[in-house]
């Protein structure tokens, strides 16, 4: 174990966990962004209690866009049975099971490398709840995305993602006599120049939904009642303001 943590503290990273042994990981930027995470967590873990009472021992998760584990080792520490990690980079699912392995949690939580969009929900199986947290809006296929989280999940999702001002009204659809409601609105963020960020599109093309075109798109593709988490007192400025959302629904 002592191996494990050492390898831990040589170097910096996105997250900053509170090890086993006392300490803390040295993140590189500083702490920065700590509060969007805590802040997730807060969220997620309020409702997730509202919704489970605490019995999670039987339940299987999904963490889609894992990244160094943060949310996959804090479900396996709350109790849920089983948690899957899916990472698009393979230096964030080696970093993730050496945080697993030192927190001992290597029996009940694992990490694979795979793109979002090409998971086998057949191999895979259906989970009892399906995270999609800071994902969404790297990619250039949102609705894909969303259409594979569905598949995937048996019981419960949860999605946060950045958002875009909504434009509404109609448009002329093929005729000006034949006249379509917007359903909401896509923005495309250029991040064609950083790719090779460990935090950014893996393609460089992001379609950043509105809130009415996430809420819209998420019933399309299966779900049912998407609702919007209110952000605790004190909550990370863009989720208090409302320029980033985390939106729960049913299946």
């Amino acid at each position: 174990m002592s191996e494990v943590l050492d390898q831990i503290h040589s170097r910096e990273w996105f997250y900053t966990f509170e090890l086993p042994d006392g300490q803390t990981t040295r993140s590189y930027h500083d702490g920065t962004l700590d509060a969007i995470h805590e802040t997730r967590w807060a969220m997620l873990s309020r409702d997730l209690e509202v919704r489970y009472g605490g019995n999670y021992a039987g339940l299987r998760v999904l963490d889609l866009a894992s990244h160094q584990g943060f949310f996959s080792i804090r479900m396996a520490q709350m109790g849920f049975g089983e948690v899957l990690g899916i990472d698009a980079r393979t230096q964030h699912v080696e970093d993730s099971r050496l945080i697993a392995k030192a927190y001992g949690l290597s029996d009940r939580v694992d990490f694979q490398q795979a793109d979002v969009h090409a998971l086998d929900a057949a191999a895979l199986g259906e989970f009892d709840v399906v995270l999609m947290l800071g994902l969404l809006y790297h990619l250039e296929n949102p609705v894909g995305a969303l259409r594979a989280c569905r598949q995937l999940c048996r019981d419960f999702c949860v999605v946060e993602t950045q958002l875009v001002p909504g434009v509404t009204g109609s448009v002329d659809f093929g005729s000006y006599e034949f006249v379509r409601p917007l359903k909401g609105s896509f923005g495309v963020i250029d991040e064609t120049g950083e790719t090779h960020g460990p935090e950014t599109s893996v393609t460089g093309i992001c379609l950043v939904p509105s809130l009415e075109a996430l809420l819209w798109v998420m019933e399309k593709v299966g779900f049912s009642a998407p609702c919007v988490l209110p952000p605790p007192e004190g909550a990370y400025e863009q989720l208090r303001h409302g320029k980033r959302v985390m939106v729960t629904a049913q299946v």
